[in-house]
């Protein structure tokens, strides 16, 4: 069918991966970090282990794409340019605009910029990748692809906050979740590894990056979600709180004599999670050394350990049970401890995984214990294949269309 790559944006970052589909192959990977700053890097890794590697200038996101194409020829990955026929970027927000992955016209375009708000930090960014791949690459298919889309099923109930109802009438200010094109893939490949329709299961699923968030799946829909209006509520991550008492945030800003509220979103932002409480690291291997004699990264961990079991105790009452759970992404793929010591605090539910069985990292695997009443699963995500393969999708729905 040819050849589509995976754009995510970052304000000063172009992150890459090219796909040959439908084989699903990946052909190259990498990034071009400190666009717009002196001493831009450039890596590149493909042909089963080769790597090129670059310094120089890179004056914005434009010339950053540029460069990736051009290395990609000289590289011998790709021979023409119209090789590519879809490029996937990966947009945070939707907003309520958008309920799926969409080919990116310029109404699409105006009401992506129209979310900034939701993202500031990543917004922004990934407006400005779509601009820059549309000027070197023009007539080639793009599709955004977003990270709250998936969290559209959400009820009423669940996306709500108890505030006012005029403020989600005039700013729709509401839960939207984050992830979603990890849920969406997890959940599918979950629902192979049980041997299910994915319509048919209720699943909890963990997805333990630096950035962390649990969401419950009910035949196939997101159901409920840890992430808030922004990605800093739910879970302690690596620097980021979780859920705090925003009284608390008052108190401390006048103590700390803050005034401006941004600097307190700030420390929730990079200062807390596993970094603040540990004052160790934000990286979870570096925690989980570090507890055998630092009572803070110690304390780190059961708190880090405590709020994943809150919520999977939460969605499990409000799912009436659930067919598994599923962990995934950096922490939640990598983690031998973690994935023990959660699933032991469940053991009350029926949940267990067997010590040999956990003793992987970043296979799909059913770690169960025998009799266990709810599967423990590791399935590892692959959002950017998920991105390819809604590509792919809307390419070919867009032939047909045309065909007609």
């Amino acid at each position: 069918m040819g050849k589509i790559i995976v754009i995510n944006a970052g304000s000063s970052t172009l992150k890459f991966k090219l796909f040959k589909m439908p084989e699903e192959k990946v052909l190259g990977e990498g990034l071009i970090e400190r666009i717009g700053l002196p001493e831009s890097h450039v890596e590149i890794k493909y042909d089963d282990g080769k790597k090129f590697e670059e310094t120089l200038d890179v004056k914005d996101h434009e010339q950053a794409i540029q460069i990736l194409l051009d290395q990609l020829l000289d590289l011998d990955i790709i021979n023409d340019y119209n090789e590519i026929t879809g490029v996937g970027h990966r947009v945070v927000a939707g907003g309520e605009y958008f309920d799926q992955s969409v080919i990116i016209t310029p109404e699409v375009l105006k009401k992506i910029e129209s979310l900034d708000e939701l993202a500031p930090l990543h917004e922004p960014a990934n407006v400005l990748g779509i601009k820059a791949f549309e000027k070197v690459l023009p007539n080639v298919t793009s599709v955004a692809v977003f990270d709250t889309s998936f969290h559209q099923t959400i009820p009423e109930k669940n996306y709500l906050y108890s505030l006012p109802y005029e403020y989600y009438e005039k700013y729709r200010a509401r839960k939207y979740g984050f992830h979603g094109i990890s849920y969406r893939y997890v959940s599918q490949r979950a629902a192979k590894l049980l041997g299910k329709p994915v319509e048919d299961l209720k699943m909890i699923i963990m997805h333990l990056g630096a950035g962390a968030s649990i969401c419950a799946v009910k035949n196939g829909k997101s159901y409920d979600t840890s992430m808030g209006f922004t990605p800093v509520t739910g879970l302690t991550m690596a620097t980021r709180s979780g859920d705090v008492d925003p009284s608390l945030l008052a108190y401390v800003m006048e103590k700390e004599g803050m005034t401006d509220i941004n600097d307190m979103i700030k420390v929730l932002n990079t200062k807390s999670g596993l970094l603040g409480i540990s004052g160790v690291s934000a990286d979870m291997r570096e925690v989980e050394e570090a507890q055998k004699t630092n009572h803070r990264a110690k304390i780190a961990r059961q708190i880090y350990d405590n709020r994943i079991v809150r919520y999977i105790g939460s969605y499990l009452a409000e799912l009436g049970g659930a067919d598994a759970i599923v962990f995934t992404a950096g922490v939640g793929e990598n983690s031998i401890t973690v994935r023990q010591e959660v699933t032991d605090q469940l053991s009350y539910f029926g949940i267990g995984v067997d010590k040999e069985k956990n003793n992987v990292r970043g296979v799909v695997r059913d770690l169960s214990a025998k009799g266990s009443k709810i599967k423990t699963l590791l399935v590892p995500t692959n959002e950017e294949l998920m991105i390819a393969l809604d590509v792919q999708r809307l390419e070919k729905e867009s032939k047909e269309k045309a065909n007609k």
